[in-house]
């Protein structure tokens, strides 16, 4: 093995594009076989990225979450194929706007006087995994609002439920939106397993691999750690320091299977490499059977949902249970059926459980595209190059 190539280029993006502080770890065989920090957690103290740094994780924490359901899947507890009415039953009758929602633009989210007709597909828990259920990633809805004007601490169940109040942007299973779905399953991990999300992940899968830094509600002594964060400024291509927030936690008791999670390099990592080893961590703790690790191997995509799902970037890969499913041989030096999924700050993993490799590279920038097009690419691509040395 020989890193140099992936080494110089993470100490090239600072000048290259401004980026202040990242984190990247890289295993292989329950081995850490590549380090690097780089730059500085904290610019205007002075304080560099340290292996103790917060980060907030935002859709990193869809990994997470289909883990989870992975569990309760393997354990008998639910089907793929189940419809999600059959844990949340006001999930049962969901309608369908009459227009083709993508003349309304990228963005565009129904109001619920939306012209709409009754869905002749179930919500099924592989179209919301696979974010084909049809809904949008609207965290200010009419039903969200006003459940939220009557109950600002509403909890995870109450805010799906009014999720499940808002027209679908298509029919279930037929097409693929970026959406709500997973927090949709957040929801149905609590009705099986009886236990708040947050405790969920706590009690079968942090605890079981020995996590102490991963958590839905970052205390005061945790967001002192928490490194700074940036957004990117397009028209003057700057990093401009912004506050620390996560606002996918629109009130103190609901936790979002998609992106409530902060936490540390080395902790996320961890999972990640559970589930690069066949869903063993390093403490010989199992969190998942190798044959559901498998099933992340796979697109659910096809079609025209494929087609939705690389609009823009993911040339080489698919959709699958939550994650991108490299399903092309090129671009890219990694293998057919390698897994992961990003973040809204920059995070990037990596799970590759054919050779045992699992990567995780952060960093703490908000709207900044050329993270996920150019640099987790390139980063994925020196990873492998160095493990072939």
């Amino acid at each position: 093995m020989n890193f140099h190539l992936l080494e110089n280029y993470l100490d090239s993006l600072n000048e290259e594009y401004g980026i202040p502080a990242l984190d990247v770890i890289v295993t292989k065989d329950h081995e850490t076989v590549f380090r690097r920090m780089v730059g500085q957690a904290d610019p205007e103290i002075g304080r560099p990225v340290s292996n103790r740094d917060y980060y907030e994780l935002f859709s990193c924490t869809k990994l997470i979450t289909m883990t989870a359901m992975m569990q309760l899947i393997e354990a008998g507890k639910a089907s793929l194929y189940d419809p999600v009415s059959r844990f949340l039953p006001e999930w049962e009758y969901m309608t369908v706007m009459n227009a083709d929602w993508q003349t309304k633009g990228p963005n565009f989210s129904p109001k619920r006087s939306e012209p709409s007709h009754w869905a002749k597909n179930r919500v099924r828990i592989i179209d919301c995994m696979a974010m084909m259920a049809g809904l949008t990633y609207d965290m200010h809805s009419e039903a969200i609002e006003e459940l939220l004007a009557k109950k600002p601490d509403a909890t995870t169940r109450e805010v799906v439920a009014a999720i499940a109040k808002m027209p679908l942007l298509y029919e279930p299973g037929t097409r693929y939106q970026y959406s709500l779905g997973h927090d949709v399953i957040g929801a149905v991990i609590e009705v099986i397993s009886g236990e708040r999300y947050s405790d969920y992940l706590q009690h079968h899968l942090f605890d079981p691999l020995g996590i102490r830094d991963l958590t839905c509600h970052p205390t005061a002594e945790q967001m002192s750690r928490m490194s700074a964060m940036y957004e990117f400024q397009p028209d003057s291509k700057q990093m401009k320091r912004i506050p620390v927030e996560n606002g996918y936690r629109i009130t103190p008791n609901y936790e979002s299977g998609g992106a409530t999670l902060s936490g540390t390099a080395e902790s996320y990592a961890a999972v990640v490499e559970a589930l690069a080893n066949g869903g063993v961590g390093r403490n010989g703790a199992r969190i998942l059977k190798e044959d559901s690790v498998r099933m992340f191997t796979h697109s659910v995509t096809t079609g025209r949902a494929l087609q939705d799902f690389r609009a823009g970037r993911f040339y080489e890969y698919g959709y699958g249970l939550g994650v991108r499913v490299k399903t092309e041989e090129v671009p890219g030096w990694s293998p057919l059926g390698e897994f992961g999924w990003d973040g809204a700050a920059g995070g990037y993993a990596i799970v590759d459980p054919f050779n045992h490799i699992g990567v995780f590279y952060v960093q703490h920038i908000r709207n900044f595209f050329e993270g996920y097009s150019v640099i987790h690419p390139k980063v994925r691509d020196l990873v492998y190059k160095g493990l072939e040395r």
